[in-house]
């Protein structure tokens, strides 16, 4: 690519995989504005048809694939002539060696196949779906030496420690990462009031609009704590050095401090196309200015500590990372199983970080030394935490 912001004459064949989800939409959103640079070549999605038939129309991939095959004949009947249907769960891994880039927006653990997929193929990886690499980072590590392959975090804090790390040489210069977290719709609720809180408490985060999943676990500072495992997978930093500040504004999305005591931050808005359209067109930047920033307006940029006793579920996560092994998936598995209860109405918020705790006071020490070991620990981890919610 050439260095003056504009991407080659032949574009990026890039495949969607969550293409209905948050991530996936504003990918393909971004697409919609650089037909030039982009060629949409697979979508993929659970179960909603009615907008995967719509963005095989519009964009006309060569194939799209359907989780939930309930409804695979509806599909196929409302899809262009020239597009291929797949079916099924193994459907995700099959379309992740498709294109230049593969964009992982599928939500919760069913993204590990198409992260292995991806890396496997030596594609460039944009990774949305951090509980894949959160659960099998050791299992990943390897892959991302595969000639060609290279991931790109869409996670608006990894992304903006992507970009702040390039300012310098990490294995030699860095002190440490400093992940923000907004601290979503409940910063500064005392226990009683956290006691009373709801799923539409819980949903109503103030600064970013994303899946129910990741909203809840932003409530709890779940979302930070699996943030925290991504970081130590994706740039090799030690726990130790890997600290969490919350900052309301969600202005500041991370920050690296170097040896010299510089600490150097990437700003903008709270726009998640900034991070999509990093990692699409990756080493160059697009010259669409999502959440750029007007600096010569009086803002406040607050940082304060997080409050570990309320929002328990923070220090959980650090305790799983520090553990190894696959505690991280074990802890990850588990909170997918008890978010859902919430979200349900089966238990209270506060369950959620309870009933994590316990999960994980029951993890069998397993390693995280191939792809069936974390499948395991993921199977294991789920039916624990469903007998926690149902006792």
């Amino acid at each position: 690519m050439r260095g003056d912001g504009n991407l080659p004459p032949v574009a990026h064949r890039v495949a969607v995989l969550g293409s209905t989800g948050s991530i996936g939409t504003q990918t393909l959103e971004i697409i919609a504005e650089r037909p030039d640079a982009f060629e949409v070549v697979a979508l993929a999605a659970h179960s909603n048809v009615e907008l995967l038939a719509a963005q095989a129309e519009q964009f006309r991939p060569g194939v799209v694939a359907l989780i939930d095959g309930t409804r695979a004949a509806e599909l196929k009947e409302r899809l262009p002539a020239g597009v291929d249907l797949e079916v099924g769960s193994d459907a995700l891994a099959s379309l992740s060696s498709e294109g230049d880039v593969v964009v992982n927006g599928v939500v919760g653990f069913a993204g590990l196949g198409v992260t292995l997929g991806a890396l496997r193929a030596g594609r460039r990886l944009a990774l949305a779906n951090k509980e894949s690499l959160i659960a099998a980072g050791p299992v990943v590590a390897p892959l991302r030496d595969t000639p060609g392959a290279e991931l790109i975090p869409v996670d608006s804090e990894h992304c903006a420690l992507h970009q702040c790390l390039r300012a310098g040489s990490p294995e030699r210069e860095l002190a440490e990462l400093v992940l923000t977290a907004s601290g979503g719709p409940f910063r500064g609720h005392s226990p009683a009031q956290l006691a009373t809180v709801g799923v539409e408490d819980a949903l109503a985060h103030p600064t970013w609009s994303m899946g129910p999943k990741i909203t809840v676990d932003s409530s709890t500072l779940m979302n930070k704590g699996l943030e925290v495992i991504e970081a130590h997978e994706l740039f090799g930093v030690d726990y130790a050095r890997i600290k969490v500040t919350v900052h309301p504004q969600s202005i500041v999305h991370s920050m690296a401090t170097f040896r010299d005591g510089a600490t150097i931050a990437q700003l903008s808005l709270p726009d998640m196309r900034l991070p999509i359209g990093y990692a699409l067109a990756y080493p160059e930047r697009l010259d669409s200015p999502f959440g750029a920033l007007d600096l010569t307006t009086k803002m406040h940029l607050d940082f304060e500590p997080p409050d570990t006793q309320a929002f328990p579920c923070l220090q959980l996560a650090y305790h799983a990372g520090t553990a190894g092994g696959t505690a991280p998936a074990w802890l990850s598995a588990a909170n997918e199983v008890h978010v859902d209860a919430f979200l349900d109405g089966v238990i209270r918020w506060q369950q959620i970080a309870e009933l994590n705790t316990r999960a994980l006071e029951c993890w069998d020490g397993a390693p995280a030394d191939s792809v069936e070991a974390v499948l395991a620990a993921d199977s294991a981890a789920r039916e624990v935490a469903r007998r926690l919610v149902a006792a």
